[in-house]
């Protein structure tokens, strides 16, 4: 099969291959240990090694490299396949049966190198007359892999029907609900033959990688290993290798490590399992519904195609800055026509919605976007050369050559772009084609002419005021000082790009691009730049009048984000003059606001007023507005919330790569956790807090360009040039003055900025004391020191770190709720973190089969620490079934309906982790008093009665993102100011209830070994209470006949009775919404006379009857194997969902 081309060295691999062909430009080798004669001792050692020890690359036995005369350099571009490992490693007898294994692998050598020959006899006879037509070993080495990259593309068609067998698919579906029993929902997305490892011993089995869970299963030699992990509950998940394993997949998950190896497609494997816990985790913790991709909107539909088909669409929009409603829909191989440089340079058209993109892939770093709505037409001036033109306005058109289904391609752009359609455009359809064609002409007659590439700036109309930077400092053309001279410079450097590369939307981005930021964007050019490389001028055009609407919405509106927004307008660079007027402060006001109105998830948080202010100052108000909206929901994505999860997930990053590029740093200073809370604002603010704002623009430049690398390059070289100080330095305190003199000395030489707008120092004001640093100077050299850093490398850095940084924070969390709870229960701190654990986990249940769920819509991250996970009535339901003290309760549903009521006490249909832990605790450890306390009130309102509309009542304000304050202050006060209950303050049982509550006892006992005289104990108790209240009635009215009162008695110890017979089998079925209304029910079916005579007893009198019968007292002292029942649960948990 053939390969992707990739660079390895020969000279390490002459002792496992021997040459068996070679000429000019290839080479085709066997590895040691296979084909005729076994290779010897070396052979079976090599062969060993591939086999046992780690075949994750799976070794084929044939390859073919290739090379040029004048180069070191060898590329791997085919191999032969050798038999498919995993159904060999599956095979119990493997690891038996050694000798019949190499046996086996002989065999299939033979075949494999059929299939190795026909590669090289085709490599002979189409591939070496071609290259020696080229000059350089360059021009050759590219032309082999573009050739091989597209034999690849054509195999891969054929092998995609194979690999997406769905004979073989449903039977791995089968074994794997067999094997796990996971509930039916659960949605199987992919499978591998891998190796996992239990200490040092590989078990060889299969992978399952489901919606929300990692399964593997392995049963070898009498063995069963089984795995089941959930998404949400990862802490890592990496690629490593060691001494032992080259490489393997690394999966941490409740503080246990687990490693996976002898993968076929190992990186491929691992990009499902990032994808699957990535999509777990924006859909449980972050509560994304992926509404605008239909894919993933569905937990039970996720497929492998899918996960990949949004991977490469968040890439996609990552890279071009397009808006988060785009989709990658196509992907052409191509050639682009580049004027400026008079060559075709090789690359790939992305084509979306609303979007058509190309990318180069030969290192030139060019693209373009093009807005479909650029579009004028589009031609096919050259079958032959299966090229096509796009013509867009501003009298420019691209030219794509080589592109293979460039027919479908046109007219797809045209039907997005409505060309053959719109009546316009039919209209006019002969005048833009003759206008295209001689477009056209004139582009191929004379490549040198690049003045066609000049576009027309487009006017954006704005909503309020123009940029304050242009009000308070407008430039003085009079002006001829060495500064505005050198402005005037920068000026004229990017009108001579923009008319080679074009101006606007579809201006080409190349290297020089880039130069050009590093080196100063002009005070004239950098709102315009600053819309152009976010992608902000794409959103506003395709909103237009949206943020004056948001504006008219939002005004007079009072939130609690409206409220922080007031706070911190004058806080927002204050020694600005734009900031100390009414104009600044007013249009900053409405920014935030209308942000926040459009944004209710994100709100307003810190920093984004910082933020704004420089954006205004050098855009208008309503590009500052989509500015924001860039920044915040694209190229800084979950920064900006309570949380600051992507904040501290870039702080991850910025550690490793302190690791990687400065190890001195690294040594002296082992703990890196000074060098995160240090660049937290950093990274928050894009150093604006802490360098002055004519500095700190020159890195929002380049942070509009490059993204969050700019700003980590930038901290790398901070660091770097004060190694030396921070390496001598004593503590923190003087590692964070250092760093502060530093930003103090940074200037802005050519800033032609007066004084006035200037941002004084915040720090030291003594500038005689140290020297200056020009911000110029310090990007320039953080782009050649760190500009190595690849946006892929960051990007992958990010998903490795931000589980670890979710888990932490959800670690975090449950300790202080742990520590609040455990103040007010008797639970050890290992059980609270158990029931913690089970808590969560029930609420998680309830979301991973559906996006609508009530429990998942509930939870809010920024709510107070106990209400961050909360369980609906069927979620405890479950949940208390697996932990109650009562093992053979006979009414559970009900129980646990009465129960839930009880302890919800702001009654909003949810319960917290703290009040489900304080029920357990009473009916656990509580006294016999306590208990018999809490199944008392379980048969009084609000508990034993419903709501008049008959259901549970919900909180019409959650969920929605809002926080009432006076709420939350008067539920702490109350707290404050309650006073223990005490059994004084209960109310009176009447007879309904008392019935009920003799049910209930009847119940809890049912089962019980000591079930018969505990039953005789109740029915005592019954008729002495009954006994009791027919004497006192009779001493509070004595003038009555004494007859008058038989039939009350004689009645209530006839319902009595008939309680304790009722079978208990009538109560097991009872449901939730029935059972409420059954001791009504009973009360009535009692006889007539009850409801002629109203009787009641208070707790002190059940109490007392109940202390006297040693039965019940023994029954509720008897202790509770805590530990028993949460390790069963834990067990239990996942089948007793999979069994509803």
């Amino acid at each position: 099969m053939w390969l992707k081309p990739e660079e390895i060295l020969l000279k390490n691999a002459f002792k496992l291959w021997v040459t068996e062909e070679d000429n000019e430009y290839f080479v085709l080798q066997r590895r040691r240990g296979y084909g005729e004669g076994g290779g010897g001792l070396t052979g079976l050692l090599v062969g060993t090694l591939d086999t046992v020890l780690d075949s994750t690359s799976k070794v084929a036995p044939y390859r073919i490299l290739h090379h040029t005369p004048d180069s070191q350099v060898y590329w791997s571009i085919a191999c032969g396949m050798s038999l498919d490992f995993h159904l060999i490693m599956a095979n119990p007898q493997f690891f038996s049966d050694l000798r019949r294994l190499f046996f086996t692998l002989d065999v299939v050598s033979g075949v494999t190198k059929e299939e190795i020959v026909q590669h090289w006899e085709w490599l002979q006879q189409n591939i070496m007359r071609t290259l020696s037509v080229f000059d350089s070993s360059e021009d050759i080495t590219s032309f082999v892999q573009g050739k091989i990259r597209g034999l690849i593309a054509e195999e891969g068609k054929s092998s995609l029907v194979l690999e997406e067998d769905p004979e073989k698919f449903r039977e791995a579906l089968l074994r794997f609900e067999k094997w796990f029993e996971l509930p039916p929902e659960e949605k199987l997305v992919t499978y591998y033959s891998c190796s996992y490892w239990k200490g040092k011993v590989p078990c060889q089995g299969w992978l399952y990688l489901s919606t929300n869970f990692l399964c593997f299963y392995s049963y070898l030699l009498g063995s069963e290993v089984k795995l089941v992990i959930s998404w949400d509950e990862i802490w890592r998940l990496e690629k490593t290798s060691n001494v032992l394993l080259t490489e393997s997949i690394h999966v941490l998950a409740h503080g246990e490590d687990h490693y996976f190896s002898m993968l076929l497609h190992l990186n491929e494997t691992f990009v499902i399992m990032e994808q699957l816990a990535d999509y777990s985790i924006k859909r449980l913790f972050d509560k994304e519904a992926f509404q605008r991709e239909p894919a993933l909107a569905d937990p039970l539909q996720i497929t492998k195609r899918g996960l990949e088909a949004h991977a490469k669409s968040e890439q996609f929009r990552a890279f071009f800055r397009l808006p988060k409603e785009e989709n990658l829909l196509e992907v052409h191989e191509s050639f682009l026509w580049v004027p400026f440089s008079h060559f075709n340079t090789l690359g790939k058209i992305c084509l979306s919605e609303n979007y058509l993109c190309f990318a180069s892939q030969d290192g030139s770093q060019c693209h373009i976007i093009i807005p479909m709505r650029e579009v004028v037409n589009v031609e096919k001036p050259d079958s032959s050369s299966r090229a096509l033109t796009v013509c867009v306005r501003g009298k420019r058109a691209l030219r794509f050559s080589e592109v293979r289904d460039y027919q479908r391609l046109a007219n797809t752009i045209r039907s997005r772009c409505g060309i053959s359609a719109s009546p316009q455009h039919s209209a006019s359809s002969e005048a833009i084609r003759g206008e295209c064609q001689s477009l056209i002409n004139h582009f191929e007659d004379n490549p040198e002419d690049v003045t066609l590439m000049v576009g027309q700036k487009g006017s954006s109309k704005a909503v309020s005021t123009e940029a304050l930077m242009t009000v308070f400092h407008p430039q003085d053309v009079e002006n001829l000082d060495p500064k505005m001279l050198k402005e005037k410079m920068k000026e004229q450097s990017w009108n001579i790009h923009f008319s080679e590369y074009g101006r606007g939307t579809s201006m080409f981005f190349t290297k020089k691009t880039r130069d050009l930021i590093v080196r100063g964007v002009p005070e004239a050019l950098r709102g315009e730049l600053w819309m152009l490389l976010s992608g902000a001028v794409n959103d506003m055009a395709t909103h237009p009048g949206y943020y004056a609407e948001l504006v008219e919405q939002s005004l007079g509106t009072s939130t609690l984000a409206t409220d922080e927004i007031e706070r911190d307008l004058h806080r927002s660079l204050p020694e600005h003059p734009a900031f100390q007027s009414d104009t600044g402060i007013s249009a900053l006001r409405r920014v935030l606001t209308a942000y926040a109105y459009r944004n209710p998830k994100i709100g307003y948080c810190q920093a984004m007023n910082i933020l704004t202010s420089v954006l205004l100052l050098y855009a208008k108000e309503e590009e500052a507005f989509w500015l924001l909206v860039a920044v915040c929901e694209r190229m800084l994505p979950d920064y900006f919330n309570r949380r600051i999860i992507g904040a501290l997930v870039d702080q991850a990053v910025f550690e490793d790569l302190i690791r990687d590029n400065l190890p001195q740093l690294v040594e002296h200073m082992t703990d890196l956790s000074f060098f995160s809370s240090v660049s937290l604002s950093w990274f928050l603010t894009l150093f604006i807090s802490v360098l002055p704002i004519e500095s700190a623009v020159n890195v929002v430049d380049c942070f509009f360009y490059d993204g969050i690398k700019a700003i980590l390059q930038l901290g790398l070289a901070v660091l770097d040039y004060n190694m030396e100080a921070l390496i001598s330095c004593h503590d923190d305190a003087e590692a964070v003055t250092i760093l502060n003199k530093f930003f103090d000395s940074v200037t802005n030489k050519d800033s032609p900025l007066p004084p006035t707008v200037q941002q004084a120092p915040v720090g030291n004001n003594d500038k005689a004391s140290h020297f200056n640093v020009d911000i110029s100077a310090l990007v320039r050299e953080a782009y050649e020191k760190y500009g190595h850093i690849r946006s892929e490398e960051v990007e992958s850095s990010r998903k490795r770190n931000k589980l670890h940084v979710i888990q932490t924070l959800e670690d975090t969390t449950k300790q202080n709720v742990i520590r609040v709870v455990s103040q007010e229960v008797r639970f050890s701190a290992s059980q609270l973190d158990e029931l913690y654990n089970l808590f969560k986990r029930q609420h998680f249940l309830c979301c991973y089969w559906t996006m609508k769920s009530p429990t998942l819509l509930h939870h809010d991250p920024s709510l107070a620490y106990l209400e961050q996970y909360q369980l609906g009535f069927q979620q405890f339901s479950g949940l208390f079934s697996l932990l109650e003290p009562w093992a053979f309760c006979a009414t559970k549903s009900t129980l646990s309906l009465w129960i839930f009521r009880l302890i919800d006490e702001n009654q909003d249909g949810l319960v917290n982790f703290k009040e489900f832990c304080c029920a357990l605790d009473t009916l656990y450890s509580g006294s016999f008093t306590n208990k018999l306390k809490f199944l008392f009130k379980l048969h009084l309102p609000p508990a034993f009665d419903l709501p008049e509309d008959g259901v549970i009542r919900k909180s019409p304000e959650r969920g929605r993102g809002k926080v009432d304050l006076q709420a939350y202050l008067k539920q702490w006060q109350n707290e404050i100011l309650k006073k223990e209950e005490t059994i004084k303050d209960l109310p009176r049982i009447n007879q309904a209830q008392f019935i009920q509550f003799s049910k209930t006892l009847y119940n809890i006992f049912h089962g019980d070994p000591e079930e018969e005289s505990l039953y005789r104990a109740v029915a005592h108790v019954t008729s002495l209470l009954l006994r009791m209240e027919e004497v006192g009635r009779r001493l509070q009215e004595p003038s009555s006949p004494p007859e008058s009162t038989k039939p009350a008695s004689t009645a209530a110890a006839a319902a009595a009775a008939a309680a304790a017979e009722e079978p208990s089998t009538k109560e097991a079925t009872t449901t939730p919404e029935s059972s409420d209304t059954s001791g009504s029910h009973s009360s009535q079916d009692a006889g007539p006379d009850l409801s002629e005579m109203e009787w009641s007893f208070s707790f002190e009198q059940v109490l007392a009857s109940l202390l006297n019968e040693p039965a019940i007292v023994s029954f509720f002292d008897r202790p509770v194997d805590i530990q028993t029942k949460l390790g069963h649960a834990k067990v239990a948990q996942l089948k007793l969902k999979a069994n509803k």
